[in-house]
């Protein structure tokens, strides 16, 4: 750990709790702007590029409900990461935090209300209490031993509400009484976004679910340009030497934890207002093994790079299954390159992106 991301972890954890720990976390940056605005514009083009612009989308075959999956699962990404490529915590057990919310958000819409800004907030309030309880019981160990912990808790829960609980989540049967309403009273999430934005971005689920994705790169971008982020950066670097300088290395993975539960919980809510049904898959110890597969392929340790990683896995699954007797081997396809990547890049894609702009960048500069 340098000694700059020291003495700013130690100013972090004096200032903590109180209003300067906000303004650090909050506080605008640099290139934020350029960062957020560039995903957003990114984000609406998107649904255009993948299913209807002329050529490319023949090419890739892609369609307009497959994009808003992809958001869905990208947030989800970008949460897991701050806690693995970030913090340095490996998790098997994250379907608790996506799986939950998605249900906490289905049972509030038959319950309680069908808006679908409150089944977000309900999904994610529900998301954020439960990874700190979990956080609370498996962070007291460390290593193999907290994912394993992580694993237990999240197994727990899918039996929970697979059969002692099942008069709530619907058991086997996945929770179908999901009550969406419609978007301030008066937008059918279903229906078309009116004229040219119709045409590129396409219909209101698509840009509610994009609002919270730059929302959610926003948000991870400050977090990560602020100290705490230096803070998760140096626990993951060089944990023993975080606590010599003073820090409270275990409240600072709590938050990390709660955090990344919180971005979890955002993107469980939305799935299910996306299907209007909550599978009881959504938690199951394999939904937790995905989004590892997502994050380290796309590129743990970058913002970008676990949204990238979301794409490929989720468009390998849903269209190259579809390409005829190669589409029966997909799980094979996806296994070939994952381990290509993990063996030839150990950055992921978007680390082997990167590499490539900066070769370009080095030789047209050394050719002026």
């Amino acid at each position: 750990m340098s000694d700059e991301a020291a003495g700013a972890g130690a100013e972090a954890e004096t200032t903590s709790g109180g209003l300067s720990d906000l303004i650090g976390i909050w506080a605008p940056r640099g290139n934020e702007v350029t960062v957020v605005g560039a995903t957003a514009v990114v984000i609406a083009l998107f649904p255009w590029l993948f299913a209807d612009a002329p050529v490319l989308s023949g090419l890739v075959q892609g369609y307009r409900d497959l994009a808003t999956l992809m958001l869905i699962w990208g947030i989800f990404a970008i949460g897991f990461d701050l806690l693995l490529g970030y913090t340095g915590l490996l998790s098997f057990g994250h379907a608790a935090f996506w799986g939950g919310a998605a249900y906490a958000a289905g049972v509030f819409s038959a319950n309680v209300s069908g808006d679908p800004i409150l089944m977000v907030v309900a999904g994610t309030g529900f998301a954020i209490l439960l990874a700190w309880l979990l956080g609370f019981l498996s962070l007291r160990r460390g290593g193999i031993y907290f994912s394993i912990l992580t694993l237990a808790f999240a197994q727990m829960i899918f039996y929970l509400s697979s059969s002692p609980l099942a008069f709530i989540t619907g058991g086997e049967n996945g929770f179908t009484g999901v009550e969406i309403a419609e978007l301030f009273g008066i937008i059918a999430l279903e229906s078309e976004l009116p004229s040219v934005l119709g045409t590129v971005v396409g219909d209101w689920l698509y840009a509610f679910v994009g609002i919270f994705t730059v929302l959610a790169v926003a948000a991870a971008y400050r977090i990560l340009n602020s100290p705490y982020g230096m803070v998760f950066r140096a626990i993951r670097e060089n944990e023993q030497r975080a606590e010599f300088v003073g820090l409270n290395v275990w409240r600072y993975k709590l938050m990390s934890f709660i955090l990344s539960g919180a971005f979890a919980g955002v993107a469980g809510s939305l799935f299910t207002i996306h299907g209007s049904y909550v599978p009881l898959q959504s938690l199951y110890w394999t939904e937790s093994g995905e989004i590892v597969i997502m994050a380290v392929l796309g590129g743990t340790g970058s913002l970008f790079g676990p949204m990238l990683g979301a794409g490929l896995y989720l468009y390998v699954e849903n269209i190259v299954s579809g390409f005829g007797t190669v589409g029966e081997f997909w799980h094979l396809i996806l296994g070939i390159l994952f381990v290509l990547v993990i063996w030839l890049f150990p950055r992921g894609i978007w680390g082997l992106l990167r590499d490539a702009r900066d070769a370009v960048m080095e030789t047209v500069g050394g050719g002026r």
